[in-house]
């Protein structure tokens, strides 16, 4: 039985490339671990790496890389338009092939420990591996950023799961966790004016009663003079990558903005792009077994 699990930790850096070259060399030193992707975004100022191996192997990757952003990103001197709390901000773990969503737990449960211990760091678990309910969400975690942390942490119900009860001084907190396959999702749009990249976010996300499944920010990207709506997908099958991305151009258009173009960070199964597919070319029966690669790699 060859078990695989994917990791994809986000990490607080996205602007210096010997910083993010620095990172990606801690993952692909340990043997059996497959990068599969990564890239960064100056506006965010942040990077995703994406990398897959037995669960043992990924483990020991996403420690690794977890000492070497500790090391190397101060957040006292990080600005960025996506939301954080620590220099390894969040460490996901997705079962890929023959490991239980429990599997994974504890892996989240066994890399926080050793965090907490080995590196004065803040942990805290999240989604299937939240230790209350309200720790579930993500977004509910990050509230406040590093710049809030102290304060947080001072309330009980904020407590870290693991390290000390206060912030590391230039690494802050790391969230650790594991979950189902989720896309990462921007749409680009061409205006300057961030309010109503705000509103197109408030009308498609799940709390505002939006999609379901769906989180959104609506940000600013300095660097390109445009605005983003930032998305997480959290259940494709139920909220499709097309949906949504209709929505944002029907609402875009009301206000005479135009969609410029979308960004994927890291990877999406081949199931949603068969979605995708399928709605736009009119191919009701379109699935992925319809795929000459898949049919000739599939196994």
């Amino acid at each position: 039985m060859n078990k695989l699990v994917e990791c994809i930790p986000n990490v607080s850096e996205g602007r210096r490339k010997n910083i993010i070259e620095a990172l990606r060399d801690e993952i692909i030193s340990v043997k059996g671990i497959k990068l599969l992707d990564y890239s960064s975004d100056i506006d965010h100022n942040r990077s995703v790496f994406t990398f897959v191996g037995s669960p043992e192997k990924v483990l020991e990757a996403a420690y690794k890389l977890a000492c070497k952003s500790v090391e190397l990103i101060d957040l006292n001197k990080h600005k960025g338009e996506h939301p954080r709390i620590g220099a390894i901000d969040v460490i996901p773990f997705v079962s890929i092939k023959d490991v239980t969503m429990n599997e994974c737990v504890l892996l989240a449960i066994g890399l926080g420990r050793r965090l907490g211990e080995n590196l004065n760091l803040p942990v805290y678990l999240y989604e299937e591996a939240a230790s209350a309910p309200h720790r579930r969400n993500l977004s509910d975690i990050r509230r406040g950023e590093f710049e809030g942390l102290n304060e947080k942490m001072k309330n009980s119900e904020w407590k870290p799961d693991f390290g000390p009860e206060k912030p590391h001084p230039t690494a802050g907190a790391t969230v650790v966790g594991t979950r189902v396959p989720l896309i990462a999702f921007n749409v680009n749009l061409d205006t300057k004016d961030v309010g109503i990249a705000k509103m197109i976010a408030r009308a498609i996300r799940e709390k505002d009663f939006g999609f379901p499944y769906v989180k959104a920010l609506g940000l600013k990207l300095k660097d390109k003079g445009l605005t983003q709506v930032s998305m997480n997908l959290t259940n494709y099958k139920v909220t499709p990558v097309y949906k949504v991305f209709d929505k944002i151009v029907e609402l875009a258009k009301e206000k005479g903005v135009r969609v410029v173009e979308s960004e994927l960070i890291g990877l999406i199964p081949i199931d949603a792009i068969s979605q995708i597919v399928s709605h736009y070319i009119k191919l009701p029966d379109f699935k992925s077994d319809r795929i000459l690669e898949y049919k000739i790699f599939k196994d």
